[in-house]
């Protein structure tokens, strides 16, 4: 097998495609030559959690869990769930202290932010992808959420 020579500036643009598209992992394979990127997995216990954000008071009136007729399960097939394209903690406010991007029953405006997730120190926001009005708002405040999880419902 022929000596492998590592591109590292080809390696970079394989990351910023990562971080900009948000993937886990890219992977490309050319004859016997391969070269796979991820990115690390994240531990909940390392990510801050800023102070302000942490009382609970101030987000029921914003939430409207439904533990009623749906499921959790269900949520995530809701055809106008706003699903999570990441693993990382969702935030509603753009920083502690801020009101909320959004409420439920406000009308949103296709690509208008409607929360943030924080993945590798990097904030990203979270936008309607159509024009709606926010139904429900399934996450609190600071809340690690999961790739594909069901965040809000925009009808």
């Amino acid at each position: 097998m022929a000596k492998f020579e590592m591109d590292t500036e080809f390696v970079r643009k394989l990351a910023e495609i990562l971080e900009e598209n948000h993937l886990g992992e890219i992977e490309l394979v050319d004859g016997e030559r391969r070269i796979r990127v991820a990115r690390p997995a994240i531990t909940y216990a390392a990510a801050p959690i800023p102070a302000a954000a942490s009382p609970a008071a101030a987000v029921p009136p914003m939430v409207t869990p439904s533990a009623g007729a749906t499921g959790p399960g269900d949520l995530g097939k809701h055809p106008d769930a706003v699903k999570s394209p990441m693993v990382g903690t969702a935030y509603l406010a753009p920083e502690p202290g801020k009101p909320n991007f959004v409420a439920v029953g406000d009308k949103v405006a296709a690509g208008q932010t409607l929360l943030i997730i924080e993945a590798m120190k990097t904030f990203n926001p979270i936008k309607a992808t159509k024009a709606g009005t926010v139904a429900q708002i399934l996450i609190e405040n600071a809340q690690p959420v999961e790739f594909g999880e069901a965040l809000m419902i925009v009808e």
